[in-house]
């Protein structure tokens, strides 16, 4: 295959692609969770463990040192707030793992450039794949805290991969646009980390948006991660219905967006090899 010869670009052809190649995304994804602890004394059980450690931590700060509460009641306590800011950072953590790999994906994969046949486009997707993995890990951990210190989770708790998928999608045109980029602007790699940082406290990961003043929340709904971070708590912990027409209006924008990005990478990729 020529490198310089022009790709599809096609909504179609991104669907296909994905589909055509999904024997190769979860080989290369499980080679990717495995690789992360290769060589560690526990392996994958620190997958089960960070994402538990870093709960007690943040419930710890902002619940004893800030003193911090969901503002559900006068009942709102440590286990309340613990439960509810875990599906913020279960959520924003799928957004922020793929934004700050994505500059890299192509730069650290050089021989997947020049030396094989290799659908490039197809990293992203396995990046993600290795995503949901741990999302589904941290899930675990949720549904064990919530079966121990509240009770059987409700029944559109089975809703959460309907309103994860839109989010995951934008996320993608996003990664294939940043490891377009990555490649040809290296500091793109510097900021990302930079950009979702600020945007974790620009989201109600640590914080309900209901507390914020009127001026406040059109800045934070801005945010691509804050809409999906309420809808996901509405499903599992409040027990509501999300918002279908909000969700559609979001599913719409993150198809474009895949689209967009997945043109783009396709556009500008036969420019890969010659750069690198």
């Amino acid at each position: 295959m020529d490198p310089h010869l022009s790709q599809p670009t096609s909504p179609w052809a991104m669907i296909r692609t994905i589909w055509r190649h999904r024997a190769l995304i979860m080989q290369m994804t499980v080679r990717d969770v495995v690789g992360r602890y290769r060589g560690s004394f526990m392996g994958l059980t620190w997958s089960f463990f960070n994402p538990l450690l870093m709960l007690l931590i943040y419930t710890f700060v902002f619940t004893t040192v800030f003193h911090s509460r969901w503002g559900i009641g006068a009942s709102a306590g440590k286990v309340d707030f613990a439960i509810v800011l875990f599906i913020g950072m279960i959520v924003y953590s799928i957004f922020a793992d793929n934004i700050n790999r994505a500059p890299m994906l192509i730069v650290s994969n050089v021989n997947y450039v020049k030396r094989v046949v290799f659908p490039l486009e197809v990293l992203p997707v396995i990046a993600m794949g290795a995503s949901i993995f741990h999302c589904l890990i941290s899930l675990l951990v949720w549904l064990l805290a919530y079966l121990l210190l509240v009770g059987v989770p409700h029944l559109t708790a089975l809703l959460f991969p309907i309103v994860i998928l839109p989010f995951v999608l934008g996320i993608l045109g996003a990664s294939w646009f940043l490891a377009s980029i990555g490649v040809f602007l290296r500091d793109v790699a510097q900021t990302t980390g930079i950009l979702t940082t600020a945007l974790m406290f620009l989201a109600p990961v640590f914080y309900s948006i209901d507390n914020l003043p009127p001026k406040f929340k059109a800045v934070i709904l801005i945010n691509p991660a804050t809409f999906i971070i309420e809808q996901a708590r509405i499903v599992l912990v409040w027990g509501q219905a999300p918002d279908w027409a909000g969700l559609g209006i979001y599913s719409l924008i993150s198809a474009i967006v895949a689209w967009l990005g997945y043109w783009w990478f396709q556009k500008t990729r036969k420019g890969f090899a010659d750069v690198l």
